[in-house]
C-alpha cells in the first residue's frame, strides 16, 4: 500500500481542503498511509536565501516528497488560480538539486463554496506540474463544488455522493500509483 505525503493549499483554521484530506484519510484503503506536508512554516521563496541552504522547514517538505509514493494536493482557488502558498512550497520543493516531483504521481482534488469547485486552481497546477515532470492523475477529477453545503459545522464530509467521487478517486489514484511504478 502506497504511502502518500499531503499538501493543502490553504492555511486557514476550518479549511474546507483540510477537512477534505481528512475525508481522504477516512476513506482510504486499509494500509494506506497520509503523512502531512506542511507548508505553514515555508518562508518566501528567495533564491538568495535557497543559495545559502535550503531552511530547515523546506528541507523537511523535500524529504517527505521525495520519500512518499505520491502526493495528493487539495487546494482552494484564489482569483481564479492557487494560493501563493501552494506555489511558494511547489517553488522551494521544486529547486535543484534532485528536485523531488520528477516522476512522483500527483493527484489533486479541492473544495470550494464557488460553483467551479477549484477546477482553475487545479489547472494552473497541472501546468506548473508538466514543467517538474511529475504524473498528475487525470481522472476522476475531484472539484467539491458548494463546499460549504458539503460538510458540516466540525469539517466532516457528509455529502455522499462526494465521499463516492473520493472513494474512487482514492481506487484510480491506487492504479495509477502501481503503473507508476513498473
Amino acid at each position: 500500500m502506497p504511502h502518500l505525503v499531503t499538501i493543502c493549499g490553504s492555511l486557514r483554521r476550518g479549511s474546507y481542503n483540510a477537512a477534505l484530506i481528512r475525508a481522504y484519510e477516512t476513506l482510504a484503503t486499509a494500509g494506506t498511509t497520509l503523512e502531512a506536508g506542511r507548508i505553514d512554516d515555508l518562508p518566501l521563496y528567495n533564491e538568495d536565501v535557497r543559495q545559502a541552504g535550503f531552511p530547515e522547514s523546506v528541507q523537511r517538505l523535500r524529504g517527505q516528497i521525495e520519500r512518499a509514493d505520491a502526493v495528493l494536493i487539495a487546494t482552494p482557488e484564489y482569483n481564479y488560480s492557487m494560493p501563493g502558498v501552494l506555489k511558494n512550497a511547489i517553488d522551494w520543493a521544486s529547486r535543484p538539486p534532485q528536485q523531488p516531483f520528477n516522476e512522483k504521481p500527483v493527484a489533486l482534488t479541492g473544495a470550494s463554496p464557488s460553483a467551479l469547485g477549484s477546477a482553475r486552481a487545479q489547472y494552473h497546477l497541472r501546468q506548473c506540474f508538466i514543467f517538474l515532470n511529475a504524473f498528475v492523475l487525470n481522472q476522476p477529477e475531484v472539484m467539491v463544488i458548494h463546499a460549504h453545503e458539503r460538510f458540516d459545522g466540525n469539517g466532516k464530509l457528509v455529502d455522499q455522493a462526494t465521499r463516492q467521487i473520493i472513494a474512487q478517486h482514492i481506487e484510480a489514484f491506487h492504479r495509477f500509483i502501481d503503473r507508476v511504478a513498473r
